[in-house]
């Protein structure tokens, strides 16, 4: 157990948005709605899955819909508490804590800001170790928990109770409602006992997230060490470097879609990748090859500075790195590829780990 201060913020909320493969939101809305609220109410106390109770009651909140919309759709701050509250008085339980759904700029925040503002710990795992686009697409339903009853709510002040007859129709009434309430919403989902998130989480991502977030904001100035410290602490590969010269995107469908083109710099410079999103990155293509598959994760950074790159920050002329990490373990199965893999995402693509595909395209920078 330890509490977690305006600099573990900082560091997370950075971390979390790489984690978060270009989806999760803006980290600099999340760490400021966060830092908000630990000071105007203390630190949030974090807890291992170690160190709670298996009968005891917890329940995440998150915001559902596309990213880009918080630019100018910003959330009014009470309703992430308006939501988490509304679920726990229809269950009848007493909730003991809160939790992250996914890795991401702002959905790692949220449970901070519902953390501090009712005084309850916060516990370190998520139900994806990244960020996808849709709400069956977490680790509870790989190991058959139900997304429902959920709570949703809006910055109006609409609120209401779902029941579903299964994770997937939930994605699909709920994205419906968020459409409707301007293409974000704030949910409360997966209420989960102490024994369930031992099981199905994803364990220590809050402290993954802060460890990352540590490396890129270090102090260190030659950018290859940081590279090197970032690619160790996440097993991940280096894939590309380049300038973006295009980027196709749009809002549809209460997500955020589109592909940006990545032209090579220095050793790549005869190369070129094409990275696929729906709010999160989905494929990289170096010269019309896959390089990295969904599940795993593909996170664009900064050339320098290795802060991440949101797919609402795509710009021309950005200069990045491409970057791939391995996905926990509980995505590479049958049902994690089938909820997860890129043919359900529409692309004709069986999924390879990206260990394998870094070694045929010839990667040794790990």
């Amino acid at each position: 157990m330890r509490y977690l201060d305006e600099e573990a913020i900082e560091d997370i909320a950075v971390g979390a948005a790489f984690l978060g493969t270009g989806g999760g939101g803006d980290p600099y809305i999340g760490k400021m709605m966060a830092l908000s609220a630990i000071k105007k109410y203390g630190p949030v106390q974090l807890l291992t899955t170690e160190e709670i109770e298996e009968d005891d009651f917890f329940i995440p909140a998150a915001m559902m819909g596309a990213p880009s919309v918080l630019i100018e759709k910003f959330p009014k701050g009470d309703e992430f508490t308006r939501v988490f509250q509304k679920l726990g008085r229809y269950l009848g339980r007493e909730v003991k804590g809160t939790f992250p759904m996914e890795a991401g700029g702002v959905n790692s925040m949220i449970p901070i800001v519902v953390a501090a503002q009712l005084g309850l710990p916060l516990i370190d795992c998520d139900g994806m170790g990244r960020a996808f686009p849709e709400l069956q697409m977490v680790t509870f339903h790989l190991h058959g928990i139900s997304s429902t009853p959920m709570a949703i709510t809006d910055e109006k002040g609409n609120i209401g109770i779902m029941e579903t007859i299964s994770n997937k129709w939930t994605e699909r009434l709920a994205r419906v409602s968020t459409v409707e309430m301007g293409a974000s919403s704030l949910v409360s989902i997966y209420p989960c006992t102490g024994g369930q998130l031992k099981t199905a989480s994803v364990k220590n991502i809050v402290s993954l997230s802060e460890k990352i977030g540590r490396i890129i904001r270090s102090n260190q100035q030659d950018a290859e060490v940081k590279l090197n410290d970032l690619l160790e602490a996440t097993d991940g590969f280096h894939l590309f470097d380049g300038k973006i010269v295009d980027v196709e995107r749009g809002t549809a469908g209460g997500f955020n879609r589109g592909c940006v083109t990545i032209a090579g710099l220095n050793a790549y410079a005869d190369s070129e990748v094409k990275v696929f999103f729906q709010n999160e990155n989905l494929i990289a293509l170096k010269d019309g090859l896959p390089i990295a598959l969904t599940p795993d994760l593909i996170c664009l950074v900064d050339l320098e500075t290795l802060n991440p790159v949101t797919t609402e920050g795509l710009k021309y002329g950005k200069r990045v790195r491409v970057l791939a990490l391995p996905c926990n373990s509980k995505w590479r199965t049958e049902k994690g590829i089938e909820t997860v893999g890129p043919r359900y995402f529409g692309y004709d693509y069986s999924y390879t780990p990206v260990e394998e595909l870094v070694r045929k395209a010839g990667v040794t920078h790990v």
